[in-house]
Parts: C-alpha cells; structure tokens; sequence
C-alpha cells in the first residue's frame, strides 16, 4: 500500500518535473557553449566542460528562482554577447542573417530556370572539289602504306 501511494506521488510529479526538464533542454538549446567546440550548451559531448556546466547548473538555478526563459537568456547575452546565442535574434543586422540563405535559394532557382538560348549549328561551307580529292587520294596512301 505504502509502495503505491509512493507510485501516484510520483506519476502526479511526473509532469511538473518533464516541464522543468523541457524549460531546461530548451534553454541550454538556446545558447552556445563557450569552450569552443561550436556545439550547445545541450549538446556538449565534453565531459566536465567547464563552460557548459556551470551554465546547465545556472540554468537550474534561475529556473528554479522563478525566471522566465528571456530573462535567463538577457542574462547569459548581456554576459557574453549575441554569440552566445545558437540562433540570431530578429533584431538590427540580425535580419540579414535569416533572410540570406533565402535569397541565396531564390537567386539560385531563378538562374536555373533562365532559359539559355540553343547554339547556332555550324554553316556548311562548299568544299572545293580540288580539296577532296587531294582529301581522298592522301587517305588511299595512308591505306596502302604497312
């Protein structure tokens, strides 16, 4: 009986816990991680990092003190910057950031779908019968010789 009320205590804390895990994963998402191997701070595969657990463990404690995700996240950026972030904001130069690689897409489509004139074929020229046969007799040599 103990065993089963520890059972539902546990399934009715299960979901507050998967938010907190969720909010976690997210931010550290949502930030580089400093030690220079380009990755997450979620996705560091360095073990004891010392840039990106000290900021899963800050993480954890501005969750728990009640922070939302963009006052944690003004925090780290006013701290280290807009590098810190993994993805550029829409704000000031930022814009150009995400609106390159569309444009980049939409110039390319557009060139491939230009349609290039087809090449002129060749005029024939007469040939002057003197060249021919010159043509066929130097050919007939080339035949006979071993």
């Amino acid at each position: 009986m103990g065993s089963a009320l520890v059972l539902v205590a546990l399934l009715l804390g299960a979901p507050g816990i998967a938010a907190a895990t969720a909010t976690q994963q997210e931010l550290e998402e949502s930030l580089t991680c400093q030690c220079g191997c380009g990755l997450t701070v979620h996705s560091c595969n360095h073990l004891q990092c010392q840039s990106g657990e000290p900021m899963k463990k800050e993480i954890a404690d501005r969750l728990a003190a009640g922070e939302d995700k963009e006052k944690i996240l003004a925090a780290f950026r006013g701290r280290y910057g807009e590098k810190i972030l993994s993805a550029p904001t829409f704000h000031g130069f930022n814009w150009f950031a995400w609106l390159t690689p569309f444009a980049a897409l939409l110039l390319g489509a557009l060139g491939l779908t230009h349609e290039t004139p087809a090449p002129v074929p060749p005029v024939a020229t007469p040939v002057d019968s003197a060249l021919r046969s010159r043509l066929e007799r130097e050919l007939a040599e080339l035949d006979r010789e071993p």
